[in-house]
């Protein structure tokens, strides 16, 4: 039997303006889109997606999943991401090899540093 990763959800207050805001990040492509819902590739036949979609309840704690993402330039993609409108996570960093930013609807992510050798 095979599983195929086809999409991960994502619950949002806004999902369009939402999942607008990721695929301008991640330099993805709309493949879908209603008044309600969005959903984002890396090209438009590429699997998997991110499917934004409504639900009346605003986040209210730490998320459970979040993604990471390695940038050749961490400090460069730090910028870009907050001139983009991500936001520093309220979390003391310390030496750790990445930043904790926050989506404009408030989701982790994290941006990597180089990989240990």
């Amino acid at each position: 039997m095979a599983l195929e990763w086809e999409q991960i959800i994502v619950d949002s207050a806004d999902p369009v303006a939402l999942g607008r805001w990721w695929a301008e990040a991640l330099g993805w492509v709309v493949v879908d889109e209603t008044e309600e819902i969005i959903e984002i590739r890396s090209e438009p036949d590429r699997m998997p997606g991110l499917l934004f979609v409504p639900v009346p309840e605003g986040k209210t704690s730490k998320n459970r999943l979040h993604p990471d993402f390695r940038p050749d330039d961490q400090e460069a993609e730090v910028a870009r991401l907050l001139s983009l409108g991500a936001r520093r996570a309220d979390t003391e960093q310390g030496e750790q090899l990445w930043v904790t930013l926050l989506d404009p609807e408030g989701n982790e992510f994290c941006v990597l540093g180089e990989r240990r050798k």
